[in-house]
């Protein structure tokens, strides 16, 4: 049972790892963006895509823990 979950776990990143190179093979198209007068560098889609998901990766945590530290704060107070 433990070696088909190996197996079945190696499948799905090789099927993970799979999706994301064709992703990144098939938007390869460069564009620049702009963002309150600032231009960025021309990047690749996938590139600026991949940037997005991590920036929102990190800022998701981080924000879920602030609110939660200071509702937990407010709780206290009421308490």
């Amino acid at each position: 049972m433990r070696n088909l979950k190996r197996i079945l776990l190696g499948v799905f990143i090789l099927l993970l790892v799979l999706a994301i190179l064709a992703f990144v093979l098939e938007n390869q198209q460069t564009v620049s963006l702009l963002f309150l007068g600032w231009a960025g560098p021309q990047l690749p889609v996938s590139v600026v895509t991949v940037l997005a998901l991590l920036a929102g990766m990190l800022i998701g945590p981080v924000l879920g823990w602030f609110l939660g530290r200071s509702s937990r704060a407010s709780r206290k107070r009421l308490a």
